[in-house]
């Protein structure tokens, strides 16, 4: 079963709690997402470990409940 969106936001939200977090559903499916997470847990990190952060969150459901996800990150 897909992942909603609010079920993303909420599972960040649970790893990174002050993110401001923009989800779009890029297909309609409920299957497709682009997300832009900020933080300021993202400062002095490179690229590659800011969306480890993110993924990380996600655990083993990662490809299975969520099938792909298109990530920005930023920091305020």
């Amino acid at each position: 079963m897909p992942m909603s969106a609010a079920e993303i936001e909420r599972t960040i939200l649970a790893a990174i709690p002050d993110a401001e977090i923009t989800i779009q559903d890029l297909a309609g499916d409920g299957d497709h997402y682009a997300c832009t997470v900020v933080s300021e847990a993202f400062q002095g990190l490179s690229r590659v470990r800011q969306h480890k952060l993110v993924y990380d969150a996600f655990g083993n459901r990662m490809g299975t409940e969520l099938h792909a996800m298109a990530l920005k990150t930023l920091t305020p």
